[in-house]
């Protein structure tokens, strides 16, 4: 079972820190542009209530009793100021806006540029623990979530934040009284918010999970389609999606539900709260109820601007609390995302602690020295640090394996023992049962995995001191699965060393003698692959492969069944190509057809992680044991 990137135990406080704390790295100074400009909206938008209590008091109230003429000054003074602040509002929620546009867009550009690069850096292990589809959606779903936490969530709080602590703080200095009824209605909506929200949260946070899930099904069920229709499988798939889309469905149905449910909640005792507060402060006004503020107990009543005022205050306050709400389930999808996407760049890279290098040489006076145009002859660069030395080793292809112990998991060792010796130009055959631990041996050699005791030693150097990327550069491999990018032919052929030339990459392909159903294709070596070059044959696509190996030009070759997707006759003609590839090298092969092995150098006959023979042909015919069974028919393979 697949481990899969989900919600962990860090709070969502904890991961918001961190999410806010990547985003200031990138952008400082426009957030902190925006926090000014969100403040300066927040405080202009809920300026309306303090005025409304200065035009009731100063204005209203003497005008009635003493004609208008005598606040027509006061009056346009204090219009003349609310224009003002909602000009300076207006403009400033048009910067944040714009600035917040810019910010949002481009973090996700950081975001999955940093993702990318991260992931390239991982070992093969983690995608061997990981689907694929539920990798794609942190760059897809995860990533859209915090798209929305940022250029909404965030603000939007942030805003309702700024706006309650001024409202607060402008209701203390208006009436305490009427505060506290004020803070007794909020004290409800925040119950109402912990059990209603946290239900919506706990059920979206599943939600995010599942939508992995899902995707990572159905990029299996796309990828393996003819293996569902050749064993006609559809009837069970489809009941295995219903099962998991009806997680995804149950999941989506209740987070939505509550989500739904929080909001006329929170309005309907925001309006109730409003009706409240209307009615005891009409009865504070008609009881003469002396006012207590911030600044202390007044003299007189609280006066009817203030009750007015406090109306459309508590309108505000509530409605706040309510937007709050109303961005707590992004912000728990958006924090699920985040922890996903942290998951992922907090992943231990791929450790290379080598130091020996591979460079280009040349001989003088009968040494090695390096150089940087290509020679043809390749060298490690060793330097010793004891004594402040460089030596250089040419590269001959001389792998030994010694006593090599190895198990994916540390207690489940899969090879025991194993030891080899390719001498330079030799070629080694692996043969055995699926499972046997032909392929584990040669991703040691290439080091997607270390071993766990003995040591593997290329050219006498210890591969651990090998930089892991000198180290496969001097490789060229020919996987069983055939992998093709986006691009041309050409390009494809040119993966195996991207600074060949077209005439270099013609040649490759002529080597693995694909050069001949190219031509023959409607744009020749321009020709456009595409979904893995789902428009060749099994058997091109393998051709393919080939060439670029050949291309690399390594003076090690791994063929891990390299021919298994080949007509008889086309591996014929590949072998041939093979022969003259391997011509010079040190080859390991794997193969299931023993005819394709009978010429190598020595024969290595795996069974359950174990060496139990090792010969050539003829030795291991006269030996009679496994292989000679093998060969003959007499056992099979599997």
């Amino acid at each position: 079972m697949a481990q899969r990137i989900t919600k962990s135990s860090k709070g969502v406080m904890s991961i918001l820190s961190r999410l806010i704390k990547y985003m200031f790295k990138y952008y400082r100074l426009p957030l902190i542009i925006v926090l000014i400009c969100i403040t300066l909206n927040s405080m202009a938008a809920i300026s309306s209530s303090i005025f409304i209590e200065r035009i009731v008091n100063d204005v209203i109230t003497p005008g009635i009793a003493n004609g208008w003429d005598s606040v027509k000054d006061k009056l346009l003074t204090i219009v003349g100021i609310m224009i003002g602040i909602y000009i300076v509002g207006l403009i400033a929620s048009f910067v944040y806006n714009r600035i917040m546009a810019h910010v949002t867009q481009g973090f996700l550009y950081h975001v999955r540029n940093d993702m990318f690069n991260k992931m390239q850096s991982l070992p093969i292990k983690f995608f061997d623990t990981h689907t694929h589809g539920d990798i794609m959606s942190i760059y897809t779903n995860d990533t859209d979530a915090i798209r929305q936490l940022i250029s909404q969530s965030i603000p939007q709080a942030y805003a309702a934040f700024v706006a309650v602590i001024t409202l607060l703080v402008t209701m203390l200095v208006s009436s305490i009284w009427l505060t506290l009824v004020v803070l007794s209605g909020v004290g409800v909506m925040v119950m109402v918010i912990r059990l209603i929200g946290g239900k919506s949260a706990k059920y979206f946070m599943l939600q995010q999970s599942a939508i992995g899930k899902t995707e990572g099904f159905i990029e299996e069920m796309m990828h393996g389609q003819k293996v569902v229709k050749v064993f006609c499988h559809e009837e069970q798939s489809k009941s295995d999606f219903d099962a998991i889309n009806n997680s995804l469905f149950k999941a989506s149905e209740k987070a939505n539900k509550y989500a739904n449910i929080l909001m006329p909640t929170l309005g309907n005792i925001g309006h109730v709260l409003y009706v409240v507060v209307a009615i005891v402060g009409g009865v504070l006004v008609l009881a003469g109820a002396r006012n207590l503020t911030l600044t202390g107990l007044a003299v007189g009543g609280i006066e009817m601007g203030a009750i007015v005022a406090f109306l459309n205050m508590s309108r505000q306050f509530t409605f706040n609390i309510s937007q709050v709400s109303t961005q707590l389930n992004a912000v728990v999808m958006a924090t699920a995302g985040a922890d996903r996407i942290f998951k992922l760049l907090d992943q231990t890279s791929e450790l290379d602690e080598g130091y020996v290098t591979l460079v280009n040489a040349k001989e003088e006076d009968g040494k090695l020295v390096e150089c940087q145009e290509r020679t043809g002859i390749w060298a490690w660069k060793h330097p010793h640090k004891a004594e402040g030395t460089v030596t250089f080793e040419r590269l001959t292809g001389d792998i030994e394996l010694n006593e090599v112990d190895f198990g994916y998991v540390p207690d489940k060792l899969v090879l025991h023992d194993v030891t080899i010796h390719a001498k330079p130009g030799q070629k080694f055959a692996f043969v055995g049962a699926t499972g046997a631990g032909k392929t584990t041996i040669t991703n040691l050699i290439n080091r997607f995995y270390d071993i766990a005791d003995g040591k593997i030693r290329y050219d006498g150097i210890n591969i651990n001191k090998i930089k892991k990327g000198d180290l496969r550069r001097s490789l060229g491999i020919v996987l069983q699965d055939t992998n093709l990018f986006t691009g041309t032919i050409m390009d494809n052929i040119r993966y195996g060393r991207l600074d060949a030339s077209d005439e270099e990459c013609i040649a490759a392909a002529k080597l693995a003698n694909a050069h001949d159903f190219i031509t023959r294709l409607p744009n020749g070596y321009e020709t456009m692959l595409t979904g893995d070059g789902s428009n060749l044959s099994q058997g091109q696509k393998q051709l393919l492969s080939i060439a670029r190996a050949a291309v690399a030009d390594a003076p090690v070759m791994i063929l891990d069944e390299a021919t298994s997707s080949i007509d008889t006759r086309t591996e014929a003609l590949v072998q041939q190509g093979m022969d003259r590839l391997m011509e010079g090298r040190t080859v390991f092969v794997i193969a299931h057809r023993l005819s394709t092995v009978q010429n190598s150098d020595m024969i290595i006959v795996l069974d359950h992680g174990r060496i139990i023979e090792s010969g050539n042909h003829e030795e291991l015919i006269a030996q009679g044991g496994q292989y000679y069974q093998l060969y003959t028919g007499a056992f099979e393979l599997e």
